[in-house]
């Protein structure tokens, strides 16, 4: 019955449209009164969930991949990803892969990464053949590498819903695997339609203007290197590394490439305050709704309910695996990892999964989600972006899921893929 009263009065709030972080701390606030405990605890356990110092690292990270995408990397970086793959045949959607490849190692956002990459590649693609439906959908399925490589809030924000045990570099470490796995598979996808629907070739670009690109790309990928390598060396921990990032990333904004106006920088750090805002509400009040789970018993009883089923690891998997996809259709990214790794947390150390492998388990499904309808946020701006229905949009996905859905099995039940890169740092 409290399993009820909690998650029920919670999933009620949802369907009556309220947003997730009141529906979590009212849902919480309920479930405090159904079992009798005082409110002024809840409020102890909404500001301690945010009073942790590991949590800088999600204002920084977003803050650093804010001026970024709004400071020209975006466009250099495209351009970068030309040199290398764009003379072949379907360049161009190569160079789109390549480009959230690379510019999802700096913004950590596949938000940020659709509407980036997705403004300078879209109309591109159309302008050189290639169907404004399909170059939507290589943009929002690709943007999904975001999620995974470092520096990805969510992996911050995962080893923050597991108690802080997870090491967030180990967690940024792990996702590189699957990443590459990620874009070797989609670029695969893409020369696959290119020679079977005779996509065009780019041009082969001048030495010297590829040296030019090559030189001006750097400054940006340089951001990668300062977050990974100095993380990797012990020289800074992943939270100063953040820091670190945004100064770098301001300076290569303001005094390398200059595109950015001065006068601006007020309404970017206006817009990254108020998505912060949002973030940090629903960090505090999802810590509130995980004590009264916690209180209610309701993870061992997920872990009982689960073992049920079956004892064997692979089939435990599968149906977690189905569980994430289907939630993550139905609501947003952050607050189910929030609600979700406090329960499911003693199913997978009941099985022996590694908890940083599962991170890369739960990274891709609840990714899948993002660009999934009803509720999929990434799919809506690639949409919009690309000025394309949803309808024509979901359609053009459809082969891509099928990518995608092979790279999660692989991930899921081949765990070197996440643990070996860890395992050697």
């Amino acid at each position: 019955m409290d399993a009820l009263i909690l998650i029920g009065s919670f999933m009620v709030l949802i369907t009556l449209r309220m947003p997730v972080a009141y529906a979590l701390g009212l849902a919480a606030l309920l479930g405090a009164w159904w079992i009798d405990i005082p409110f002024g605890a809840m409020m102890i356990q909404v500001a301690g969930g945010i009073n942790k110092f590991s949590l800088l690292a999600i204002p920084f990270f977003v803050l650093a991949g804010a001026i970024m995408a709004e400071g020209g990397m975006a466009r250099r970086l495209v351009a970068f990803a030309g040199v290398l793959v764009g003379f072949v045949r379907g360049g161009l959607s190569l160079v789109n892969i390549m480009s959230s490849a690379f510019f999802g190692a700096i913004s950590g956002s596949s938000l940020a990464d659709t509407a980036s990459v997705g403004s300078v590649l879209i109309p591109e693609m159309e302008k050189n053949g290639y169907p404004r439906e399909f170059s939507t959908a290589v943009t929002v399925s690709g943007s999904v590498q975001a999620l995974l490589t470092p520096p990805s809030h969510n992996s911050v924000l995962y080893s923050l819903a597991a108690g802080g045990t997870i090491s967030i570099a180990s967690l940024f470490v792990a996702g590189i695997g699957p990443g590459v796995l990620l874009s070797v598979v989609m670029m695969g996808m893409c020369l696959y339609f290119a020679r079977k629907r005779n996509y065009p070739k780019g041009d082969v670009i001048p030495l010297r203007q590829a040296l030019k690109i090559c030189v001006e790309a750097l400054w940006g990928m340089m951001t990668m290197v300062i977050i990974l390598g100095g993380i990797l060396s012990g020289i800074f921990t992943a939270t100063e590394s953040a820091s670190i990032a945004v100064v770098w990333a301001f300076f290569v904004t303001m005094f390398i490439y200059r595109d950015y106006k001065w006068r601006d920088l007020p309404k970017l750090m206006h817009r990254t305050v108020r998505t912060l805002s949002i973030v940090m509400i629903l960090i505090a009040f999802a810590s509130a709704f995980g004590y009264m789970m916690t209180l209610m018993e309701i993870p061992s009883q997920i872990t009982s309910a689960l073992l049920t089923i079956s004892d064997n690891r692979y089939v435990v998997l599968m149906c977690i695996n189905f569980m994430l996809l289907v939630l993550g259709t139905l609501m947003d990214m952050a607050p189910l990892i929030l609600i979700l790794t406090p329960i499911l947390m003693p199913v997978i150390t009941d099985i022996g999964v590694d908890p940083v492998h599962f991170g890369m388990i739960m990274l891709v499904n609840l990714g899948i989600g993002l660009i999934t309808p009803p509720v999929g946020a990434v799919l809506f701006v690639g949409a919009a972006v690309g000025k394309v229905t949803i309808e024509n949009t979901v359609k053009a996905l459809l082969p891509f899921y099928l990518a995608l859905f092979a790279v999660l099995l692989a991930v899921t039940y081949i765990p070197a893929i996440s643990l070996w890169l860890p395992s050697l740092v």
